[in-house]
């Protein structure tokens, strides 16, 4: 079974699919880890073609996420990888290249997969497909939390990159069709978690 988990930044789908994964004794697969991988690669290497860089990236997913072998668990969750992540996100031919790679990883066994396009695009049969959202003003307060930053600073970017995500013309962030839209605004991770569990096992049978 695989359970797909959308939603914008800030949205908590990272902390609640990690949870749901353990919760319903499935593997977690963080699609956005693997597009952080490529941004730093593109920020080490900038005259690569950043889709070249994605087909060639040895990307390991697990407790921590080893890139060509290398431990970059914390490295690709800095501001600059966060925004050079969105900007290698809109490119077509990074997007193909991880959708395969993410494809052959779920094509087998119990998944909980999160990330931007997964009910859309990576896996639009997902038995269950789950679009988190809150309101801009939460999802800032999350993330500045989180990465020990500034809200009103936060807030700002989080906007250019929602309308990045939003408007590019390949994979652009929106809902699947047929999934449930859960705005967790006021919700702990706790609620969040157990809905999203129920959910899963009604459709599970």
């Amino acid at each position: 079974m695989l359970v797909a988990i959308d939603g914008p930044a800030g949205a908590g789908k990272s902390t609640v699919a990690r949870a749901v994964a353990r919760e319903l004794h499935f593997t977690y697969l963080a699609s956005g880890a693997m597009y952080r991988c490529v941004a730093l690669l593109s920020l080490a290497m900038p005259a690569s073609e950043p889709a070249a860089l994605a087909r060639a990236a040895r990307i390991e997913l697990g407790e921590r996420v080893l890139l060509d072998g290398r431990d970059v668990t914390e490295e690709i969750r800095t501001p600059e990888a966060s925004e050079a992540a969105s900007r290698v996100a809109a490119d077509p031919g990074v997007r193909e290249a991880l959708v395969a790679k993410q494809r052959e990883l779920i094509a087998g066994g119990d998944w909980v997969a999160e990330g931007r396009d997964i009910g859309t695009v990576v896996a639009p049969d997902a038995e269950l497909k789950v679009f988190l959202t809150a309101n801009p003003e939460e999802r800032a307060r999350r993330r500045a939390v989180e990465l020990g930053a500034d809200s009103a600073t936060v807030l700002a970017e989080q906007a250019l990159r929602d309308e990045r995500d939003t408007t590019r013309s390949h994979s652009p962030l929106q809902a699947a069709p047929g999934a449930v839209v859960l705005d967790t605004t006021g919700m702990g991770v706790e609620q969040v978690v157990a809905r999203i569990a129920s959910l899963a096992r009604d459709r599970a049978g």
